[in-house]
């Protein structure tokens, strides 16, 4: 329902950036950036933690327009292996965050809407159990409201990924150490049944932050809740994912040592503005996460027993790239529907143990894999 809101707003108030009469919207990136240069570790360097990246929507054509505006450099190209994988769920050949982040997050296929949990409603459970059974520690960060499918695919379980209520509820039983997006009045004042779940996960222990001030100076465990609702769109909330994102990593690794940690980043909102046909706040987005992942492999880099796998869940709105320059940082592309589409879309990885992935799997293999490294 929010993503239909926003779609009627955008079209009624006309805010479609630099349409034309052909029907393409031109985009020129305001702020292109420096890529970073890393070297990977071993490939045979054991492997510690796990950073798994999720650009929701975000496609090889997301990602095409992304490298033309940024000049043609991306951070994610210091990714040596690439791979494809399907995304169709159990019941349905275009999925959605739910089935499609549930497949990544617990290695299982799953139904349309359904959030950690099987077909039939019986819990699937995510890579995070695995690495807290291995005594590993978990950080989940993202940019859309908790609520929302792809953190919850990580954290909850529930047959339908609208009951908002009942998904939140369960943040307080996930044991997750970092838990960072937004979302305030999902955990009270948007709640039908009066609970406040920031005060019951206070009282199991979390550390609560409201702002970027406050979470750069709680220790584990954490809820950051940054926003009443989704983030600010990239422009206007600057590097507050990316600090979010480094927050993360340096809480977890301080506090798990050798052990380790699993994280999952997601840059939720490309998949927003996807679905309202808005390129320029969609690139915005997709860009902001690129930065994110420079970071991400730098920090990694200095690491040298992290895994670093970067996928998307799904791609959105049947993006078209039809014209541009690289020279010049400007796309102009069409768009094809406003919905999800069941497109192949690619994924990345580097560092140790990198060399088990490429070739075309299924999303839920991805999971597997991915998990597989959890000891």
């Amino acid at each position: 329902m929010r993503r239909l809101c926003i779609l009627f707003f955008a079209a009624a108030c006309g805010m479609l950036a630099g349409c034309n009469q052909s029907g393409l919207q031109y985009y020129t990136s305001p702020s292109p950036y420096e890529t970073v240069s890393v070297t990977p570790p071993p490939a045979d360097n054991e492997v510690r933690n796990i950073i798994f990246m999720i650009g929701d929507g975000m496609g090889l054509e997301q990602i095409s327009c992304a490298w033309v505006l940024n000049h043609g450099k991306l951070n994610i190209d210091n990714m040596p292996v690439v791979g494809l994988h399907r995304t169709y769920c159990s019941d349905d050949l275009i999925t959605d965050s739910a089935a499609g982040g549930t497949a990544l997050a617990s290695g299982s296929k799953t139904a349309l809407d359904h959030v950690g949990c099987a077909p039939d409603g019986s819990p699937l459970y995510s890579m995070f159990v695995k690495a807290q059974q291995a005594g590993k520690k978990t950080g989940c960060v993202t940019v859309c409201h908790l609520a929302d499918a792809t953190p919850c695919d990580f954290c909850c379980h529930n047959e339908s990924r609208y009951d908002s209520d009942d998904l939140i509820a369960d943040y307080a039983e996930c044991g997750v150490d970092f838990i960072a997006g937004g979302g305030r009045d999902y955990f009270g004042p948007k709640r039908k049944d009066g609970r406040n779940i920031v005060e019951e996960m206070k009282a199991g222990g979390y550390n609560y932050a409201n702002d970027e001030e406050q979470l750069m100076n709680v220790p584990l465990p954490v809820l950051g809740l940054m926003s009443d609702d989704n983030l600010p769109v990239a422009q206007e909330r600057g590097d507050l994912f990316r600090h979010m994102t480094a927050r993360c990593l340096e809480l977890l690794s301080e506090a798990s040592g050798e052990k380790g940690f699993v994280a999952m980043i997601e840059g939720s909102c490309i998949d927003d503005w996807l679905h309202s046909n808005r390129i320029d706040l969609a690139m915005e987005e997709t860009l902001d996460f690129d930065r994110t992942i420079g970071d991400v492999l730098q920090w990694a880099e200095k690491d040298g027993h992290t895994l670093v796998v970067v996928t998307a869940d799904h791609a959105t709105g049947a993006l078209t790239l039809q014209d541009g320059s690289i020279d010049e940082g400007r796309i102009g592309v069409k768009f094809g529907n406003h919905g999800h589409n069941g497109i192949a879309v690619p994924y990345f990885a580097w560092g140790p143990g990198s060399d088990a992935f490429g070739g075309i799997l299924e999303n839920e293999e991805l999971g597997r894999l991915v998990a597989s490294f959890i000891k």
